[in-house]
């Protein structure tokens, strides 16, 4: 969070959240704030995931941060979906 401020976080987040609701098919359960938490979730869950397999993780307020913040999103989705057996997550 050192090179972005709380409010890139709130505006990635959101944004992330929000496509990741929509190739999840879960928009309908959740709305602006749960996408935020989505959204900033996945970032921390997508950074992780991308500096294992040797990249970089968010690297600021641009459209890599949103690339890795909408695939730890999505990854952050399917696994509550898997845990909850549920095609519905949010309910």
């Amino acid at each position: 969070m050192d090179q972005m401020g709380w409010l890139a976080w709130i505006i990635i987040g959101a944004v992330a959240g929000w496509l990741a609701s929509k190739v999840m098919k879960t928009s309908r359960q959740q709305g602006l704030l749960m996408d935020i938490v989505v959204g900033i979730l996945g970032a921390f869950i997508g950074g992780f995931l991308f500096e294992q397999f040797g990249s970089t993780g968010t690297t600021g307020f641009n459209i890599w941060s949103l690339f890795v913040a909408f695939t730890g999103a999505v990854v952050l989705l399917a696994g509550i979906r898997l845990v909850t057996g549920r095609r519905k997550l949010f309910v």
